[in-house]
């Protein structure tokens, strides 16, 4: 017979409640320190956590810093504005998701109620502008333009417009029309996003829901500058919401001002005459397609040619940057962004690339001096080259006979080029170079020079040209040798013989693609800053400095000042003796060569304030040539080019010559009147910014509107953010004189 414990339990159950207690003491013990864990060692925290959960922040955004030329004027800063505003999360919360709020508000606005509604929606990748791309729980703003009166009504009837505020607020001012609208430059506002807010959230600058980001120019630039710091108060509130106290404050620190070296007269000027050339490009007539220039596009670089500071930097089209404030329309997006609109938010200064035309050959020159080329040598000038059945003409076939490099760039003699480059090609191997013997000293030169890659200017975005040497056409035929095998015709139409020979060797440089190369031609891409930078450092001894926009931060209050200084990426890769004989030749292109009828024979004081300067006239496939106009004095580098607008000196020449007559004040017969120069000298010294944020500016010379025929309206004017301006005032000189300048000269100086 079995023992059974007095207790009348077996081993078997008394094992089993021993385990039992094992499993209830550990989860006991385990409860005890999860307890301890939350109350004793992480209480502070979690209490301070829950204490939050009773606490409501306010932000007050910052004031966005100006943005000041430099003499101080602001070219874009802020003004206050009835905002009237609407909480999305408020509007979810009712059955029709607010859609009748939107409509009574719309109809206190003047607005049609699908305009208000298109509004408040989110964008993404389905849903077309307009759109809210900010936090979609901040309130979102309707329109920056109300009146008084509407801001009443919606105030007066909250109980009629829930979620709905009508509030004074600081918003984005940028120059009105008829000013300088430097708009590519300066950029433009959007709310910040979801995704931003994360990315900066462990930074030293973080973004609030409330802010406002900069998308393009200087804004984004120098974002974080200009942005300032967001104020929070921190109210203390029951579980009805009801404020009890006020827990903490941080007041808002206003963003720095950013002084930039832009003159706005200057800049005024370089935009009415982009402006104005391009319509007088419109009324010539092109020989090769028989129509008129369509002149679609163009752009033009003013820059000290000591620091590589810009002075001015002009686009067109254009825009008026004030149709992002407040959020931009429909109508306005579509014209700023379709393919009708020839896209105007372009920054055709550092993003338009074309081939330079003859403005390349002062970088042929210098590579055929490192070459072994002697620059006084005779280099014969005939009207045509040949190569393998291939015959090169020069411009208008002109034939100069034996001349130095210093006279092929006053006449832009093509031949010379062409056979330089066609010598060198051969000593290079031809077009089975052995592995390792091509000096390619044509294509080095130029990426000595700075081309094919950014020069390093501070706006974003900034495109690199293109160098096509050897490397570029292996990488450019790998891509394509598959879509040129296949519609490569041996004996097709012109496309397809082309697309023939390059599925064959279209990875190997050919006579022809040096002999192109060498004067601006062919795949050859560079852009105005590029070539402005160039220039400008052929005229201050060789330095290629980095263009530069902002000039120094400003705090608010004026008690910091951090200036801007140039900065060097390199030196050309000439000698002294060399770039003082390129620099006596293009004096030479302003007195007695391509560019004289634009300068000598028009009343420049050459005596007084040397020029020198260099046209160019590219040739785009299936389009109207490019015009070039490349320029320097001791002071200033200016170039500008016109997409499909006939030959440099005829197209962007007279309007270069006239920023030049602004710039140093000269009259129509070349004497030179002080009172009327905008600025003779580059501007040194800084506008002053007094603590309670009003601005003294330097002393500069008068602004010469009475004088100078550049009046306040002498600026392109957007059409309601149209891309073409249609100004007809003029900015200097007489303007029968003007045309006279547009019309004088023989057209073989035209190159």
């Amino acid at each position: 017979m079995t023992n059974i414990p007095e207790t009348g339990r077996t081993p078997r159950v008394q094992i089993r409640l021993i385990v039992i207690q094992i499993l209830v003491l550990s989860l006991l013990g385990t409860l005890g320190g999860r307890l301890w864990y939350l109350q004793i060692r992480e209480g502070d925290e979690y209490a301070k956590e829950a204490s939050g959960n009773h606490v409501q922040q306010v932000v007050e955004p910052a004031v966005r810093g100006s943005i000041l030329d430099a003499r101080g004027v602001p070219i874009a800063d802020n003004e206050t504005r009835l905002v009237v505003s609407a909480s999305r999360t408020d509007l979810l919360k009712m059955k029709d998701d607010g859609k009748a709020v939107l409509t009574k508000l719309a109809k206190v606005l003047g607005m049609k109620p699908q305009e208000v509604m298109q509004k408040v929606r989110l964008c993404d990748a389905k849903t077309p502008q307009p759109c809210w791309n900010g936090s979609p729980y901040q309130p979102i703003p309707i329109t920056d333009e109300a009146t008084a009166k509407q801001a009443l009504q919606i105030r007066e009837r909250a109980e009629d417009f829930p979620g709905i505020t009508a509030e004074p607020e600081a918003v984005r001012r940028y120059p009105s029309p008829g000013k300088a609208n430097t708009a590519q430059v300066l950029g433009y506002l959007s709310p910040v996003t979801d995704e931003e807010i994360t990315k900066a959230q462990d930074t030293d600058s973080p973004y609030l829901r409330s802010d406002q980001v900069g998308r393009s120019g200087l804004e984004r630039e120098y974002d974080k500058e200009l942005r300032g710091k967001a104020g929070v108060t921190r109210y203390e509130v029951d579980n009805l919401g009801r404020v009890i106290g006020q827990a903490e404050a941080d007041e808002a620190q206003p963003g720095a001002n950013l002084v930039t070296s832009i003159d706005s007269r200057v800049q005024r000027v370089a935009e009415y005459e982009l402006n104005d050339a391009m319509k007088e490009a419109r009324k010539q007539f092109d020989d090769n397609t028989g129509e008129n220039y369509k002149a679609d596009s163009g752009a033009v670089v003013v820059m000290e040619a000591k620091t590589g500071r810009i002075v001015a930097m002009a686009s067109n089209p254009t825009y008026d940057p004030n149709a992002w404030v407040g959020g931009i329309s429909a109508k306005d997006y579509k014209k700023l962004t379709g393919k009708d609109s020839n896209y105007p938010l372009l920054n055709r200064a550092i993003q338009g690339q074309s081939a330079p035309g003859s403005t390349f050959k002062v970088i042929s020159t210098a590579a055929a001096v490192e070459a072994g080329y002697d620059f006084d040598g005779r280099y014969p000038c005939t009207s045509s080259y040949s190569v393998g059945g291939q015959v090169f003409k020069n411009f208008e076939s002109e034939n100069f006979g034996p001349i130095n490099l210093g006279r092929a760039l006053e006449v832009s003699c093509d031949t010379v080029f062409y056979g330089l480059a066609h010598k060198e090609w051969q000593r290079d191997g031809g077009i089975n170079p052995k592995k390792g013997e091509p000096k390619d000293y044509f294509f080095k030169a130029a990426h000595q020079f700075g081309l094919g890659k950014t020069t390093g200017i501070d706006l974003p975005n900034e495109v690199t040209g293109r160098v096509p040497d050897r490397q570029w056409k292996q990488a450019y035929w790998e891509a394509n040798k598959d879509a040129w095998c296949k519609t490569g015709k041996k004996d097709g139409t012109y496309v397809e013989k082309i697309s023939y020979e390059n599925c064959l060797e279209g990875n190997k440089m050919r006579a022809g693609d040096e002999i192109n190369y060498s004067i601006g031609q062919g795949d050859t891409m560079v852009t105005p800053i590029q070539m402005a930078t160039i220039y400008a450092a052929i005229s201050n001894g060789g330095t290629l400095y980095d263009p530069t926009v902002g000039k120094a931060i400003v705090s608010a209050d004026g008690k910091s000042v951090d200036e801007i200084a140039p900065k060097s990426h390199g030196k050309l890769p000439i000698s002294k003796t060399t770039l003082a004989k390129m620099d006596d030749a293009l004096a030479g292109v302003a007195t007695r060569g391509t560019a004289a009828w634009r300068f000598a024979q028009v009343g420049w004081p050459q005596e007084k304030i040397p020029m020198h300067a260099k046209t160019g006239t590219a040739e785009v496939y299936g389009k109207q040539t490019t015009s070039w106009f490349a320029t320097y004095t001791k002071d200033y580098s200016i170039v500008m080019t016109i997409s499909q607008g006939g030959t440099g000196s005829g197209a962007s020449g007279p309007a270069v010559r006239n920023i030049y007559d602004a710039l140093y004040g000269v009259s129509d017969d070349g004497t030179i009147n002080k009172k009327n120069a905008l600025l003779p000298t580059p501007q040194k010294s800084l506008p002053k910014v007094r603590t309670d944020g009003t601005i003294k500016s330097p002393k500069v010379a008068k602004d010469p509107a009475k004088q100078q025929r550049v009046s306040q309206e002498g600026a392109p004017k957007p059409e309601e953010t149209t891309l073409a301006a249609t100004v007809e005032q003029p900015t200097s000189g007489n303007r029968n004189t003007r045309r006279r300048r547009r019309r004088r000269g023989s057209r073989r100086m035209c190159t």
